[in-house]
């Protein structure tokens, strides 16, 4: 196993319940705060709430950002405690008032069903696989509030009277990125929701994905142990910490060589963590950016020889595959009501094959 000492996939787990006396918040539509800052969320701690850093504090309710982003948030004064900002190591006190302000009004999107088709590789009373193409996003947000998977699956059970596309507690148990392709679970029922983001949650699933990347490989397999955060220099991108630093996510890649090109080479990933852009950042970390992943560099010319032929040979690739060359090819977990042990694979798609197939060609050529 190899430690690296220098610098997504997140997995939706179940809401875990509140405690009695902890009143949580919601914003009303007109919630300027004066000042330019809309509130997005508050909590006011509970009367047995003991001394706790207001950014520790923040993990526990908003359990999808990161403490590097909480703390961003206060040192630009968007962190209020009984109306005041406060700075990260601020300790909470019972019946404090947290608020979480920015700069922007709260997007209020309510999800609506969406007749866009779906590739469901396996469907039953409580759960659904589908076989997620790229370029879908997965889940509404910022720039694209409609025409996501969410909505398609709203959509695909809309004549189902339990299941509300609206309601956290149902659906996405966990997501890949928009220009991922491959298998995702989707819940649809609370208690299937909890039961596999708890399988998640414990590593107990089984996730496989093929990747083309740059360069080749002297070993034939190993394992990535690198935390995971934002990138201090480019927000877009997620960056590798020490697994030993307090930085960002424990995350784990194992992977194996299955097929080498020369300069670039097929790997099965095999995620034991589900981390934001695990796999891209884990491996551009290694040396080895994903095949035509702009976000990480992959999409320049970054291994073989200089000639023209090479560059046009090139060019015609990220064509063929304009995107990272990323697809979730296994899915496997326990089902939350039988216990019946499900394997799911999904193959290779068009875009990707036609690259393999044109790397192929052109390897063969040069042996």
């Amino acid at each position: 196993m190899t430690e690296f000492s220098a610098e997504t996939e997140d997995t939706l787990l179940p809401d875990m319940p509140e405690e009695d006396n902890k009143e949580l918040l919601d914003e009303s539509e007109d919630d300027s705060m004066g000042g330019g800052l809309y509130e997005h969320f508050r909590v006011v701690a509970d009367k047995g709430q003991q001394l706790l850093r207001v950014d520790k504090f923040l993990m526990i309710h908003l359990p999808d950002t990161s403490r590097n982003r909480i703390q961003l948030a206060a040192k630009a004064g968007f962190i209020h405690v009984n109306q005041k900002p406060v700075k990260s190591n601020y300790r909470v006190k019972p019946f404090d008032v947290v608020t979480l302000l920015l700069d922007h009004p709260r997007y209020e999107n309510k999800i609506e069903p969406e007749d866009i088709p779906l590739d469901i590789i396996y469907e039953d009373s409580e759960l659904m696989v589908v076989n997620k193409p790229a370029g879908l996003v997965v889940h509404p947000g910022w720039g694209n509030y409609t025409g996501t998977l969410v909505n398609a699956i709203g959509w695909h059970l809309r004549d189902d009277a339990n299941y509300d596309p609206n309601d956290p507690g149902v659906g996405l148990v966990h997501r890949i990125d928009k220009d991922t392709s491959g298998l995702l679970v989707v819940a649809k029922t609370p208690d299937a929701k909890t039961k596999l983001g708890l399988q998640f949650f414990n590593k107990t699933t089984r996730r496989r994905y093929n990747a083309l990347v740059w360069g080749n490989f002297q070993e034939e397999e190993g394992t990535i142990v690198g935390n995971i955060a934002r990138n201090p220099k480019d927000r877009l991108q997620m960056a590798v910490f020490p697994p030993d630093s307090e930085i960002g996510k424990h995350a784990v890649t194992h992977y194996r060589v299955l097929e080498r090109f020369g300069y670039i080479t097929l790997v099965e990933c095999i995620l034991e963590t589900g981390r934001t852009h695990q796999i891209r950042a884990h491996m551009k970390h290694l040396g080895h950016p994903l095949f035509c992943d702009e976000r990480y560099g992959g999409d320049k010319v970054l291994r073989g020889t200089q000639s023209s032929s090479y560059n046009s040979f090139i060019r015609n690739c990220f064509e063929i595959c304009p995107r990272q060359a990323l697809h979730a090819r296994t899915l496997g977990f326990k089902h939350p009501t039988t216990g019946k042990e499900l394997d799911f694979t999904s193959e290779i798609p068009c875009d990707m094959a036609q690259l393999l197939e044109r790397w192929r060609t052109y390897f063969n050529g040069i042996k």
